[in-house]
């Protein structure tokens, strides 16, 4: 496995391939390459290279999406997010991984990139980056003019500290540089820009990655250095190492996406609303801690910190009493053995979290609830309904019979009231011959939301099928599909716990197992197929699966 996976989304970017050329000039490390072409091919193409993989969507999915599917394809220690128009300094992967702590976000210093001149062909004068010149200064050229990469950072023109004022809005905090605390090679930041940031991947999904709810672009230094400093960690700037940025003002390179000023503005209202409000479940710090700490902030007055306190403790005590619980549903089919072995993990997983179970013969699992009806889809529809109506929590995880979840599941907390949220970090593992396999996939096993959301959802969706019977263009997962396929148009989103669930494959399973992509007729299905010999925080499983079983009762296993 690689160090660090460089994450770079990509779409409509002329200087990809010159970016990670650049990148794979100056690593010294374990590094490797995830680009995401993000609805079309890059013009010039990539050359092939060993540390170099490449996604590639037919519609673009935004920038957000393909940040997250990028980390999610990664197995390494590190990720570094990175715009597809930067160069760098050498050795700056193993400078930037030398440093992260385990709960910082590290941005190398910022330089300006001098990426290219115009150079008339007529007289050979050079112009410096920007629109296609359109007569020559120095002759009467009009038409012959020619790029000339020149791909160097501008040494005068540096940024080291950033920072958000009272609207969010991404600003230079160029004076925090005189300040005392700002000295030394590792300097803590109020916020950054977004284009290059670096982190142990196991905590960027701590943070729940990027939040695709708001949007394609915009905020996201902003989200990043909010979820950093406000979940316990913080953000730092390591000016050991640099990276060169081109912005987007040059003639001729705009912005890659089609996104009106609504968008960009809901993009800036949502984040206002949950920062200023302190709404993000997994704060332990509120705003005005934030801002407090590097007071005096240019941008914010006494009377917006004192609002923003006032916010924070109302909040604050609206956070702290959200509840967690599991709904757990079983048609009794599976294997006895199997069974207490998979409750058994639950019970030692979910840290005590409180469990409705809903079974077709009587159990002795958390408030178990009977329900005499025979096994099928409709069926599991009204456990998971009845396992609902009778919960008391404010969030909620589906919990299957054949499912083993690891610790790491149940520390999930959705973001947002009106998002399914799925967990696809599953493996597959076969019962009889331990064979374990990984592919990205939404599964209602992995699904955690509000209750009131899958109350609403599943009240419905039993009420459809009640009526008209179940065909799979409704589809089993709530928000996979909209309305009127499918029962409501509440969105989905995917998270990754830090470890995997392992998804027992047994005789008595509902749903196919299929072991083999071309059993997919659509292969966007089976992206990230994996096969291997062991899970992932869990241990070898092939050939050795009553084993690995008797490992997860005694206790052993998850490793």
């Amino acid at each position: 496995m690689p160090e660090l996976s460089i994450l770079i989304p990509a779409r409509n970017e002329m200087f990809l391939a010159k970016t990670i050329e650049n990148i794979i000039e100056n690593i010294e490390g374990d590094t490797e390459v995830i680009a995401v072409c993000d609805g079309n091919w890059p013009e010039p193409g990539i050359h092939d290279h060993p540390r170099v993989s490449l996604i590639y969507h037919s519609q673009s999915i935004g920038q957000r999406a393909a940040t997250n599917e990028a980390a999610k394809m990664s197995t390494a220690r590190f990720i570094m997010k990175t715009d597809a128009h930067c160069a760098f300094d050498k050795g700056f992967d193993v400078k930037l991984m030398a440093d992260c702590g385990p709960k910082d976000t590290m941005v190398p210093r910022l330089y300006n990139l001098h990426a290219f001149d115009w150079k008339c062909n007529q007289c050979g004068h050079r112009t410096y980056q920007g629109p296609t010149p359109t007569k020559c200064e120095k002759c009467d050229n009009t038409t012959n003019f020619e790029r000339v990469m020149v791909w160097q950072p501008r040494w005068n023109r540096q940024s080291d500290f950033m920072r958000f004022d009272n609207n969010l809005h991404f600003q230079y905090h160029g004076d925090y540089k005189n300040r005392p605390e700002a000295q030394g090679d590792i300097a803590e930041v109020m916020s950054t820009l977004g284009a290059c940031w670096f982190v142990h991947r196991v905590r960027y999904w701590e943070i729940d990655g990027v939040d695709e709810g708001m949007g394609s672009w915009g905020q996201m230094g902003t989200e990043l250095a909010c979820k950093s400093w406000l979940s316990g960690g913080r953000m730092v700037v390591n000016k050991k190492t640099w990276y060169s940025h081109m912005f987007r003002t040059q003639g001729g390179f705009g912005f890659p996406y089609t996104i009106s000023n609504s968008d960009v503005e809901k993009t800036r209202k949502l984040s206002r609303d949950l920062w200023i409000n302190n709404a993000w479940p997994k704060q332990v710090r509120p705003l005005s801690w934030l801002v407090e700490k590097f007071w005096p902030v240019p941008g914010w007055t006494d009377e917006d910190l004192s609002r923003i306190k006032g916010n924070g403790q109302v909040s604050e005590r609206r956070r702290t009493t959200l509840t967690k619980g599991l709904v757990y549903y079983t048609d009794n089919r599976l294997d006895q053995h199997l069974a207490e072995s998979v409750q058994m993990q639950i019970e030692r997983s979910c840290n005590g979290l409180p469990i409705v179970s809903v079974s077709l013969k009587s159990v002795e699992f958390g408030e178990s609830i009977t329900l005499q009806l025979e096994r099928g889809i409709l069926t599991m529809f009204k456990q998971i309904l009845a396992g609902l109506e009778a919960s008391t929590a404010d969030i909620v995880f589906l919990a299957e019979h054949d499912i083993l979840y690891h610790p790491s599941h149940f520390r999930f907390s959705p973001m947002r009231p009106d998002v399914f949220y799925y967990n696809e970090n599953t493996w597959k593992v076969d019962v009889e011959t331990g064979r374990a396999l990984f592919y990205y996939a939404k599964q209602t096993s992995g699904l955690c939301a509000y209750r009131s959301l899958l109350l609403e959802h599943y009240r419905k969706r039993v009420e459809r099928v009640e009526r008209e019977g179940f065909t799979r263009r409704m589809g089993f997962e709530p928000g996979t599909h909209s309305h009127p396929r499918g029962v409501d148009n509440y969105k989905a989103e995917r998270w990754m716990s830090e470890f995997p669930n392992i998804d027992i494959r047994h005789k008595h399973n509902l749903t196919q197992s299929r072991w083999r992509q071309d059993q997919f007729r659509n292969q966007k299905f089976c992206q990230g197929w994996t096969e291997a010999e062991e899970v992932p925080g869990w241990g070898r499983t092939l050939g050795r699966f009553d084993e690995f079983l008797r490992g997860v009762e005694s206790g052993k296993q998850p490793l």
